[in-house]
């Protein structure tokens, strides 16, 4: 073969819902560890500010600030949702790592105190 050609398939699903689980996998499948905790503000910055631009173009009806304020704090959650994925599914895969390790424990920590807090 060339190698002038390629082809992708995208094994995701298509569907309604938060977006904030394909911008995980995306910056998770596209950075390592260190690219990740230090792009990661950046990154979801520049996706808010592209999503909100949208959304007022074509559904200026929806509230963009709010979309963000609540989405942007689910990042950590979709993230830590395929981590938990990944360990189950292949122990020793190269996405498991200490920034992976550490918003799984942040999350953990927030959903345990919230919880204590309604008890």
């Amino acid at each position: 073969q060339s190698g002038e050609r390629v082809a992708a398939v995208d094994f995701q699903y298509v569907g309604g819902g938060c977006g904030m689980k394909d911008v995980a996998y995306f910056i998770g499948s596209c950075l390592n560890e260190q690219q990740c905790q230090q792009q990661e503000t950046a990154l979801l910055d520049y996706y808010f500010q592209v999503l909100k631009a949208s959304l007022a173009a074509q559904h200026a009806q929806i509230d963009a600030e709010g979309v963000e304020q609540e989405w942007r704090s689910l990042f950590p959650v979709a993230w830590t949702d395929f981590h938990r994925f990944i360990k189950g599914w292949n122990p020793g895969h190269w996405k498991i790592n200490s920034y992976s390790e550490r918003l799984a424990r942040k999350v953990i920590s927030e959903l345990s105190n919230n919880e204590a807090k309604q008890a």
